[in-house]
């Protein structure tokens, strides 16, 4: 077995990277959701919606940016063309979306994705004994569910 420079196996760093690249180019999509929303709502819970959706994408543009250090970190290159986000989009993509509870519909279905991708991930980290990947996984779901979880109250 081969050892990466951070000690792990290096077949395994290069399957996680993959994967966190497929997570990567979902995270862009959702940030770029968000952008759009925040943009572009309407309505009577105009301001209220306004300033979340721009916590939303301020916190996802962190995140974006915390994903491809950890692919580096693990020795391979984020991806970084809108090409390469849409050829590995799974969450939906939202278009001229201005009516409330349509963007935030679109938030819950993104989130969802995102979060089966994590999952996965984190499966993947804890077998490969990468608990740098680990525990950026496991705090990026813990947040998510409460966002979920927020959002549903919301369209309730």
């Amino acid at each position: 077995m081969i050892l990466n420079s951070i000690g792990l196996n290096t077949e395994k760093a290069q399957d996680l990277a993959n994967d966190l690249n497929d997570l990567l180019a979902n995270f862009q999509i959702y940030y770029q959701n968000l952008r759009g929303i925040h943009w572009n709502i309407k309505g009577k819970r105009f301001f209220d919606l306004h300033a979340k959706f721009e916590e939303l994408y301020t916190d996802a543009n962190v995140k974006v940016d915390e994903i491809a250090e950890r692919i580096l970190t693990l020795g391979e290159t984020p991806l970084h063309t809108f090409e390469d986000y849409t050829n590995h989009g799974k969450v939906p993509v939202g278009k001229n979306i201005s009516q409330d509870e349509k963007a935030v519909q679109l938030i819950v279905d993104s989130l969802t994705e995102l979060l089966k991708i994590e999952r996965d991930i984190l499966d993947k980290s804890g077998d490969a004994n990468d608990e740098g990947t680990n525990s950026m996984m496991s705090d990026f779901i813990t947040e998510q569910e409460k966002t979920v979880w927020m959002m549903k109250a919301w369209l309730s």
